[in-house]
């Protein structure tokens, strides 16, 4: 049987051990990992399934704004990603996004995003984790809310921007207890979701594995 291919994205430096944990779910549930870097979008792979892990915050720039805060930016990175996501679009491959990956994601579908969140929350805390101590609120008839299983959940914060206005296309699928974004889909395609918490650090619960699950078997559907 044939084994889909999904693309991992990062940067050129650093962040193995998401890319790691993200790779070790999508053999789990019997793809294949593709690691992508920086320079790999002039080259021809193939994959049918793509995950945009985190990382740095996407430049501002591609959202026609103006730095709000100290730049923590990589282009190159975001070259490379911007073309994935829009391949992944245009060839209705299934993509998840990661935090990062979730607002480039909200940004290439024409959104914007809020770019420091410590003014907007009131009711969760500032404090950086990754362990599940945030209350995600789920869209009862969304896509997410089928494969985690029920409305509420416990997941992890390690963001510092989020997604505002959304991009065409796009649904939030889930907020906070601050009414911030933490999720959006595109209904009507196959797999299209963006999640601003890390599903790679919680493979103990079984509810953040099925998205990798779901990734992948929405892929395999492509072969």
């Amino acid at each position: 049987m044939t084994k889909p291919v999904i693309a991992i994205t990062g940067p050129t430096h650093g962040a193995a051990g998401p890319r790691f944990l993200v790779a070790s779910a999508v053999r789990h549930y019997g793809g294949i990992p593709l690691q992508l870097k920086p320079g790999d979008e002039e080259r021809n792979h193939r994959y049918q399934g793509v995950v945009i892990t985190g990382g740095h915050d996407v430049d501002p720039v591609l959202y026609a704004a103006e730095p709000e805060v100290k730049p923590r930016y990589d282009s190159a990175r975001d070259r490379l990603e911007s073309a994935v996501i829009d391949h992944a679009l245009s060839q209705e491959l299934p993509l998840l996004g990661i935090c990062r990956g979730a607002q480039l994601l909200n940004v290439r579908c024409g959104g914007n995003l809020f770019q420091d969140l410590r003014s907007r929350r009131k009711l969760t805390s500032q404090r950086r984790t990754v362990l599940p101590l945030k209350t995600l609120c789920v869209e009862p008839d969304s896509h997410l809310a089928r494969l985690l299983g029920r409305q509420r959940a416990r997941i992890n914060s390690l963001h510092n921007q989020a997604i505002n206005r959304v991009g065409d296309g796009l649904v939030i699928s889930a907020r906070d207890l601050d009414q911030i974004p933490q999720a959006v889909e595109a209904p009507g395609r196959r797999f299209v979701i963006g999640v601003q918490w890390h599903p790679e650090f919680l493979l103990f619960l079984p509810r953040q594995r099925r998205l990798f699950q779901a990734l992948v078997s929405a892929a395999g559907e492509t072969l």
